[in-house]
């Protein structure tokens, strides 16, 4: 099966990174991509006939940590990793680092997967479990509420 192999090469960072910014954390990114991947291992017959199969592993990586989230008491959140630079770019990544960070976690998660995993809404809504008017005004919130924090760490 080379083509899981090509696949899994060609999605897995993309899939860890998003997950890291909708989870707030590395590691808890890490364990659902690759419990999502073994999923997709042992069913890539029915998976790879998919018309989105990376959609696929996004959706059972999100329900994997949402199960985490339920049984956890406290979510802790730590900081995700953006990489410096010593322009005034990295100022304002930072910015946007404290800003994503800020946001609900149902915010940050719909954040990740509509524009860093780059998931049509639908999928999207697939993968929080809810609708796709549900994702599109949770987004329009965070997209809101960021518009907001940046515009007042500029101000300061």
């Amino acid at each position: 099966m080379d083509d899981f192999e090509d696949f899994f090469t060609a999605n897995y960072e993309a899939v860890v990174q998003a997950l890291r910014i909708a989870v707030g954390d590395a590691a808890r990114a890490e364990e659902a991509a690759q419990e999502a991947f073994a999923r997709a291992w042992a069913r890539w017959r029915r998976v790879r006939a998919m018309d989105r199969p990376v959609a696929w592993v996004y959706v059972v990586a999100l329900n994997v940590e949402r199960k985490r989230w339920r049984r956890a008491s406290e979510l802790l959140v730590e900081p995700f990793e953006v990489a410096c630079d010593p322009t005034e770019q990295a100022a304002r990544d930072f910015d946007l680092r404290a800003a994503v960070k800020r946001l609900p976690e149902r915010q940050r998660a719909a954040i990740a997967l509509r524009y860093l995993a780059d998931l049509p809404v639908a999928d999207v809504a697939r993968a929080m479990g809810c609708a796709d008017g549900t994702v599109k005004a949770t987004v329009h919130q965070a997209l809101r509420s960021l518009r907001i924090s940046l515009e007042d760490a500029r101000e300061d």
